[in-house]
């Protein structure tokens, strides 16, 4: 398969996923062309902005530089104001600490850097803080390399996965959607680190489901960390990775000269791209590079809507289809029929309430 994933991608590297990018597979497990692109590690960022439709990802200038301050701070003497928080949270009782951090290093010494994180969770004992470890992961048949901001080992046996946030926790409430995407970011160094302490020969479970979020608190830059349990999270995140690694059918059905290479003219990569499905929904454009382009696309059908029109209405694939059997002017297939008869209604209880 990987073979015929090089085609499908041109003659360009793949590109590198990273804990931000295995987790936005977890927005739309149903879609088959995010399934073959990330599968194939197509530069989606590339290949939107090259067919017209260019997304505005990322954080902003603002945000990177107040988050790099808040770690830092939190991180400075050896972890000491984190350390103080972790206590709270973790009750950790122990009066020592010890602190290993590995630094920062660059493509080359990547392999170098998880070996001795490895040896570090080999030998692990006490309450221990590893800073930049570094993880694996299997993506689609390649290994990714993951970076948690922190690993915490309690005296206890229990590893808890550590990320540092810097949007707001307000008198005890957080942005709902910015907790559920730092939640299975955790997630994949959740999985992750199981699966090395599985390869190490040490039971999985001791990797605890409850990452540790610390935050600012309120309007300040004082810290505070609460537990996210990301059980849920892990679940669907290893049901996409195995339908990751499973994705040969579905290149084994696309054409033999498929190709998304961005060196292509528009044209042709908008024609690749209606050769696979897609599952586009509203949410999609706040976790995959192409959204704008497959709400393009799918311009007049029910699931610009939402998923919860779009399964009610199931059967019912376009706008103008829905309003038709709403009107009475369209008969209804044996699969519409369901869903006539709700449109059918809710144009009735319209028109007495108007």
């Amino acid at each position: 398969m990987t073979t015929a994933l090089d085609r499908i991608r041109g003659g360009v590297p793949a590109k590198r996923h990273n804990a931000r990018t295995i987790a936005a597979l977890t927005a739309n497990p149903g879609c088959s062309r995010r399934a073959v692109l990330d599968a194939a590690g197509i530069d989606k960022p590339r290949l939107a902005e090259r067919i017209g439709f260019p997304g505005s990802f990322g954080q902003s200038r603002f945000a990177l530089a107040r988050g790099n301050g808040f770690e830092a701070m939190l991180k400075a003497d050896d972890c000491a104001l984190l350390l103080s928080v972790l206590r709270d949270v973790l009750a950790l009782e122990a009066p020592a600490v010890s602190y290993d951090d590995l630094g920062e290093d660059d493509d080359a010494t990547l392999t170098a850097r998880h070996g001795r994180t490895r040896e570090l969770l080999a030998a692990a004992a006490g309450t221990a803080l590893i800073d930049h470890p570094l993880l694996t992961l299997a993506v689609a048949g390649r290994q990714v390399f993951l970076e948690p901001d922190l690993i915490a080992f309690h005296a206890s046996g229990l590893l808890h996965v550590v990320e540092i946030k810097s949007f707001a926790i307000v008198d005890g409430q957080a942005d709902s959607a910015k907790v559920s995407a730092a939640a299975v970011q955790a997630a994949v160094y959740v999985l992750a680190l199981r699966r090395l302490l599985a390869d190490l020969g040490h039971d999985p479970a001791l990797v605890s489901h409850d990452a540790v979020l610390v935050c600012p608190r309120d309007f300040s830059l004082q810290p505070t960390a609460v537990l996210v349990d990301v059980r849920k999270q892990l679940s669907t995140l290893t049901r996409q990775l195995t339908r990751l690694a499973s994705v040969s059918d579905l290149v084994a059905a696309l054409p033999p000269n498929l190709s998304f290479d961005t060196a292509l003219p528009p044209a042709d990569l908008i024609a690749a791209l209606g050769q696979v499905e897609a599952r586009y929904a509203p949410e999609c454009l706040s976790a995959c590079e192409l959204a704008s382009y497959c709400r393009h696309e799918a311009a007049g059908s029910t699931a610009t809507l939402g998923r919860p029109v779009r399964d009610a209405l199931g059967g019912v694939d376009t706008v103008e289809e829905a309003l038709a059997l709403a009107a009475g002017t369209r008969t209804p297939t044996e699969d519409q029929a369901e869903a006539a008869a709700l449109l059918q209604a809710a144009a009735r209880l319209r028109a007495e309430a108007l």
